[in-house]
């Protein structure tokens, strides 16, 4: 079958723009899908027909655009980042290669509380200006959807300043953003050794408050000993699930919690990192469709050797997303192509697995799979095209950035 259309073959057929010369990889199934020389009719920011050239109906086109080859991929969704936050710490980095132990920079100040003190001090329009300086090198390499976190605020106030600067980014460029409340990603200083009544203002006060203003479209925790317990994110999500908001889970990242299957059980979108992560879990993120994101720049950086088990999730049909986990600590990174290589380098996945990860999985882990993430009649017009011969370029060139056109709802993103 190489015809899908919306449309009604009695009428005349319209469309805003005809896109030609050009193979669409459209990772349906999470399968290259390849439609040789094909042909992409939108009408209204959507896709009204996709299939081969030669099939084409007879479209009365206002813009038409022709291809001199090439390939058309879906947009490109990273599903997990943290590009809200004040300063950087790559003072921290330096000190790590010259030998000095995690514990000895945080004794001095340094992880994460440095990064909640810059985030807390620094004014809503410094945190926008610095998140756009992140955010413009993976719009410039194809990616149309980005899921960005809080949580670097750790105060009720700071909380929310994150969460506007958030939506405030998505008001300012050409792209779908998801904003996702982690306030639950570290206990704050004010609260060392009150765990539990940090989470009670999250439930009780902030929860609530961010469900009144629309400020957030998920809610995620960190489950780990460094962190919360399973205890402690079951009554976030708890919360979460009174006020309608999903929820996703950083889990198993250092040690097995089984953080995971607690995801899974609240029907979590996603569960991410997963580096120790047992099979029982995976069972349970399979039943529940609970999508597994692996970040493999955290993983890189943090030079860990335990790697997720990404053939278990083969077995028991988990799908599998990629995301940059851009964040100023375990995550640098400006790139989510370059994530497509380290998955296939690091972690044994195919590059059309990892194309899969950071589309039509993606998505999934984003709750959008209806709208987005593959190309098929009916969804967002989000493409881009990319002057080369076949998908697995994407992931085998290191460094750079590849040429390409971005189209957004229909129109070319400048």
């Amino acid at each position: 079958m190489t015809e899908h259309s919306l449309h009604d073959s009695s009428t005349t057929l319209h469309c805003d723009s005809l896109w030609l010369g050009a193979d669409l990889v459209t990772l349906r199934d999470g399968h290259y899908n390849i439609i040789e020389n094909g042909a992409l009719a939108i009408k209204d920011g959507r896709i009204l027909w996709l299939g081969a050239a030669q099939d084409c109906p007879d479209f009365i086109a206002k813009q038409r655009t022709e291809f001199d080859g090439g390939i058309i991929t879906p947009g490109l969704i990273d599903c997990h980042t943290h590009l809200v936050f004040g300063g950087d710490r790559s003072a921290e980095f330096e000190q790590r290669l010259n030998g000095v132990s995690y514990a000895e920079i945080a004794a001095q100040g340094g992880g994460i509380i440095s990064t909640v003190n810059a985030t807390r001090q620094a004014s809503a329009e410094t945190l926008l200006e610095q998140a756009e300086f992140r955010l413009r090198p993976l719009l410039a390499e194809g990616v149309t959807c980005i899921e960005i976190k809080s949580g670097y605020g750790l105060s009720h106030e700071s909380e929310l300043k994150m969460l506007r600067v958030i939506r405030e980014l998505k008001s300012r460029h050409a792209v779908d953003v998801k904003a996702t409340l982690l306030a639950a990603h570290a206990v704050p200083p004010e609260f060392k050794g009150r765990a539990d009544d940090y989470i009670e203002l999250i439930c009780q006060e902030l929860l609530p408050q961010v469900a009144q203003e629309n400020l957030a479209d998920a809610v995620d925790a960190f489950c780990e000993h460094l962190a919360f317990s399973p205890a402690q994110v079951e009554r976030v999500f708890n919360a979460a699930r009174q006020l309608g908001l999903p929820v996703k889970l950083h889990a198993e990242q250092l040690s097995s919690l089984h953080g995971s299957t607690l995801a899974a059980r609240f029907g979590a979108l996603s569960a991410d990192h997963l580096e120790y992560i047992e099979e029982s879990d995976i069972k349970a993120m399979a039943a529940s469709g609970t999508v597994a994101v692996l970040l493999p720049g955290a993983y890189y950086l943090l030079r860990e050797t335990q790697c997720p088990p990404v053939e278990l999730f083969r077995q028991h049909g988990v799908p599998i997303a990629l995301a940059s986990d851009a964040n100023p600590g375990t995550s640098p990174a400006l790139s989510l192509r370059l994530m497509l290589n380290m998955a296939c380098t690091l972690f044994r996945m195919t590059p059309e697995e990892a194309l899969a990860g950071i589309t039509c999985h993606a998505a999934r882990a984003l709750g959008v799979q209806d709208s987005q993430g593959t190309l098929e009649a009916g969804k967002v017009a989000n493409f881009v095209h990319w002057p080369l011969k076949r998908p697995a370029e994407l992931v085998y060139w290191l460094g750079g950035q590849l040429p390409c056109t971005v189209i957004y709802q229909g129109e070319v993103r400048l």
